[in-house]
């Protein structure tokens, strides 16, 4: 696109995944999103002129739902929190944003996993260090990818007390308009007010939220 020599687009790729821009894809042959691009990213949304709607949205949904809501986007072998509306109850979980929480036992870090190739998939939890966190942590590798590909099916993810004891969290996929993942929508909240067995219940509601967030991102 560019009409650049061959030798000049290499070097200035490699520049740019030296200074974590560019990330090198797995197969070695092309590039993706570096962390530093993620944070430009983000730093893009958070300020523009679409953050008090993007409020507005995670602020009605966490009314509907009566608990915690966020947004979370793939940061290397973590996710981060971008945006984050607190429940009005007096017990409450507090994740600031920025703050990262491993891939593996967080509902919107296994709704990722589940976007990727499972070849990629398998490569990255093969990397992963699958350590207890709490009471339901999965650190069995086998019984995680079937988990992953469970969630592929059904594009919801949870965390059941896999990260924290008597924290659950359930997580909806946010979607440009080719259908691409980008973030994650979940809701977050103690066990003792949510329950896994009835999170039917809060699925229309995040699904509604998440493609508002999309159609608001295509706006932006």
């Amino acid at each position: 696109v560019l009409n650049l020599p061959k030798a000049t687009a290499h070097r200035l790729c490699a520049k740019l995944e030296a200074r974590g821009y560019l990330l090198k894809r797995i197969d070695g042959k092309s590039y993706q999103p570096g962390n530093r691009l993620f944070d430009v990213a983000v730093g893009v949304l958070a300020s523009s002129r679409f953050g008090a709607t993007r409020r507005a949205i995670l602020t009605e949904l966490s009314e509907k739902v009566g608990e915690t809501c966020n947004i979370a986007y793939p940061d290397g072998l973590y996710m981060a929190y971008s945006d984050r509306v607190e429940t009005k109850a007096p017990l409450r979980l507090q994740f600031p944003i920025g703050m990262r929480v491993p891939l593996y036992c967080t509902a919107s870090g296994k709704l990722y996993l589940s976007t990727l190739q499972k070849s990629r998939r398998k490569a990255v939890i093969k990397k992963l260090k699958l350590e207890a966190h709490a009471k339901n942590t999965i650190t069995n590798p086998e019984i995680l990818l079937a988990e992953i590909d469970n969630i592929e099916r059904q594009q919801v993810s949870i965390d059941n007390q896999e990260l924290y004891d008597d924290v659950v969290a359930i997580a909806v996929p946010i979607k440009d308009k080719r259908g691409r993942y980008y973030s994650s929508l979940a809701i977050q909240a103690p066990a003792s007010r949510i329950s896994i067995n009835h999170s039917e219940r809060y699925l229309p509601l995040l699904r509604e939220a998440a493609n508002d967030l999309a159609m608001l991102a295509e706006d932006e």
